[in-house]
């Protein structure tokens, strides 16, 4: 999928249900995105069509013709999205704080002891991640103190 300098707006819920919607298709008609959605009653059609063009011109989704058909394919994959979506987060409840998002988890929600200790595990590892590289980067050399 393309990737321009700029950053792609976050969706709004809408616009994330229909790209998430694409993102498990890969592309399709209005028809198509309407039937995946398992909804009943169906989204209108007009509104799914107006969503589309909406987010074509945020350049979150791009179409083709196929016949008198637009398919329509996502431009922005799911781990961008997602990032985007958690760094808006983080600047607009926790002044960009990671650490006050955390604790607010831990404080507000019931996390099982398991889960707590997958979460230790991912952050010691991302910790040996960040570490590696700059070890290799500067070697020790004999007689260096």
């Amino acid at each position: 999928m393309p990737k321009s300098g700029r950053q792609a707006p976050v969706p709004t819920s809408g616009e994330l249900r229909l790209l998430k919607i694409l993102w498990r298709l890969g592309e399709g008609t209005i028809e198509d995105v309407l039937q995946a959605s398992h909804e009943n009653p169906l989204p209108n059609y007009k509104t799914v069509q107006t969503l589309l063009r909406i987010m074509e011109n945020k350049k979150m989704v791009t179409h083709r013709l196929l016949g008198r058909a637009f398919v329509y394919r996502p431009r922005v994959r799911q781990d961008e999205v997602n990032r985007l979506s958690i760094r808006s987060l983080l600047q607009r409840h926790f002044e960009g704080s990671r650490s006050e998002l955390l604790l607010n988890l831990l404080d507000d929600e019931h996390i099982e002891a398991a889960e707590l200790r997958e979460l230790g595990e991912l952050i010691r590892r991302r910790r040996e991640a960040i570490k590696s590289p700059r070890q290799r980067k500067n070697p020790r050399r004999e007689g260096d103190s």
